[in-house]
């Protein structure tokens, strides 16, 4: 299955923290889109990885996306190297996606920017023609995306464009909240976290609505890119 775009989380709930808008906006409009989450989050403080496994597969229906995998890579501990980045490599040459969504590049957590770093490395090899990949027992074509773009998560980075999402909010929160077991709660027994308050859930609700007031449009979300974005006029630009 070729996709337009694939998104890749360290842990299930990142793509829909800090990118879903753009993902339900892309299907609505015929895009194929598909999720990569690097680690099952097993080190997360409240729930357990069974149960962020049936969340993500709740979140992934909401979405509407055409393939959700799981690479099961050690959560706090996986590492940008060879044997990390070929696994990665292997979800670009299969899926041959056009644009790739990945981690922010620093964050509070640190499994974000390693993700962010781990993606971005893969991308750029998986185009190199001497490194060989296999897959159910054929040997993959290389394959680079056209861009990487990083969503932005816990900190307030500033974004390099942004996507408009009016529209799509309630869906994008229907998405998060898909993670029952991770975020507010009144009645939950749970260990509190950073992300359980409900302070965390509204920030999402008023972060979209502050890059919207910037950029004139309701809500929105921010993307970094590792190169100058080009657009065939000026008439392109809102």
């Amino acid at each position: 299955m070729k996709l337009d775009i694939l998104a890749f989380g360290a842990h299930p709930d990142d793509v829909e923290l800090g990118c879903s808008g753009t993902i339900l906006k892309e299907v609505s409009l015929g895009k194929k889109v598909g999720i990569v989450d690097l680690t099952r989050g097993e080190l997360g403080t409240r729930g357990s990885a069974e149960i962020r496994d049936q969340e993500a597969s709740d979140a992934a229906k909401i979405l509407g996306v055409s393939v959700r995998e799981n690479l099961n890579m050690r959560d706090g501990f996986f590492v940008n190297d060879e044997e990390h980045q070929l696994e990665i490599i292997k979800k670009i040459r299969k899926y041959q996606p056009e644009i790739v969504l990945c981690n922010a590049i620093d964050d509070r957590h640190i499994d974000h920017g390693k993700g962010s770093k781990l993606v971005s490395d893969a991308c750029f090899l998986s185009g190199l023609m001497k490194i060989e990949t296999v897959l159910d027992g054929e040997i993959q074509k290389p394959w680079r995306p056209k861009v990487v773009y990083h969503y932005i998560q816990w900190k307030n980075i500033e974004p390099d464009f942004v996507v408009d999402i009016t529209g799509f909010t309630d869906k994008k929160i229907e998405s998060i909240l898909a993670y029952r077991s991770q975020f507010y709660d009144p009645n939950s027994k749970e260990p509190e976290s950073p992300i359980s308050s409900k302070n965390f859930l509204e920030s999402l609700n008023y972060r979209s609505r502050d890059l919207g007031r910037l950029t004139g449009v309701e809500h929105a979300e921010g993307f970094t890119v590792e190169r100058y974005l080009a657009v065939n006029s000026l008439g392109d630009l809102k």
